[in-house]
């Protein structure tokens, strides 16, 4: 069975991880649609663009199971049951904001694609889901925090970015903000609860002093990954980086634009390199 995830520990304060890259598509999906309708719904090359962190010493987490399979991004309680074949006997959220993306069909299990188009032509049973909790999203999250844990443990403070892509445009069922053309980069921090907002500015004007068009917070967050391990109170920062993929790549074909590319991780590396020296404790 192929590994569904790789984890390479860091000897840094810096986690970086990519849970939305994932190209191995599991036989037991069984879905309806093309392998390439499918693919649209990758962070494609993410993992790439930041290739160079663990050579810096940088913790790092990549998930190769497609989210579209399962999104390690979500909880485990964000189910939409009328995927299933039968009831689910374990938690579901009723929290009306998060269920807004349930309804979407962007739970932890996706029920549509961005564009509106059903994934599955039929149920999901109940093991099946329990199946893919098992084998994708508990091991990613037990990675994600043991190496946030070890960093902190190290150094007294962590930063962890959780690392995206998004589409040059919002799509129909892809967010709250269907059209919405997105800026270069969207820095997410919960409205300051995952990350001091002192670092996230760091994050943003350095972007912006390198030409880059930056919203903060807005229209993206960020979501399980830094809700659930950031905790600035005890000097655990949680960021969320989401990249305009139109900078990188070709949307239509998934074609590095090479020149797009090389600029943009010149830049991500500085940045991380900016982050590896800044000590958020002042």
């Amino acid at each position: 069975m192929q590994a569904m995830l790789t984890h390479i520990p860091g000897r840094t304060p810096l986690v970086l991880d990519s849970p939305h890259s994932g190209t191995v598509y599991p036989e037991d999906f069984r879905s309806a649609l093309a392998l390439p309708v499918l693919r649209r719904a990758e962070d494609t090359h993410v993992e790439k663009l930041y290739a160079f962190a663990p050579g810096l010493g940088v913790g790092w987490v990549e998930a190769h199971f497609p989210r579209i399979y399962l999104d390690a991004n979500r909880d485990t309680t964000e189910l939409d049951e009328t995927l299933l074949d039968a009831p689910w006997p374990d938690p579901v959220t009723t929290d009306p904001v998060v269920l807004q993306k349930v309804r979407l069909g962007k739970g932890l299990v996706w029920k549509f694609t961005d564009e509106g188009e059903p994934i599955y032509d039929r149920q999901l049973a109940v093991e099946e889901v329990r199946a893919r909790i098992e084998r994708c999203w508990r091991p990613y999250h037990a990675a994600v925090a043991a190496e946030i844990d070890a960093a902190h443990a190290r150094h007294g403070y962590s930063i962890h970015i959780n690392c995206h892509s998004m589409p040059a445009v919002a799509a129909s069922h892809a967010t709250l903000h269907p059209g919405l053309h997105h800026a270069d980069f969207v820095i997410g921090d919960r409205d300051g609860t995952t990350a001091d907002p002192a670092l996230s500015r760091v994050v943003c004007d350095f972007l912006r002093a390198r030409g880059y068009g930056v919203d903060y917070n807005h229209p993206y967050k960020g979501v399980e990954l830094v809700r659930r391990y950031g905790d600035p109170a005890r000097h655990r920062h949680g960021i969320q980086i989401e990249i305009n993929r139109k900078l990188y790549m070709d949307e239509q074909t998934l074609e590095i634009l090479p020149e797009g590319f090389a600029r943009l991780q010149r830049d991500l590396q500085a940045l991380v390199e900016l982050l590896l020296a800044t000590d958020p404790r002042g």
